[in-house]
């Protein structure tokens, strides 16, 4: 009988661990290393390489900027 009651708890203990799994919530968090210049330096080489046109470049350019300030 003590066996089956330590197998109940074991299995009870087991689920109840197994439903806070958090409700499949995400958290990211988006860190950036590199400096203003260093970005800019970057995607000044991405349009120079041509891996990237003018207008993209422009707008990257100024997305950088507004987040800087």
């Amino acid at each position: 009988m003590q066996r089956f009651a330590i197998s109940g708890f074991l299995i009870l203990s087991l689920v109840a661990v197994s439903a806070c799994g958090g409700g499949g919530a995400r958290n990211t968090t988006n860190m950036s290393t590199a400096t203003t210049g260093q970005e800019l330096t970057d995607l000044k080489a991405a349009l120079d390489a041509g891996a990237i046109s003018q207008s993209e470049y422009e707008k990257k350019r100024k997305e950088i900027l507004k987040k800087k300030v």
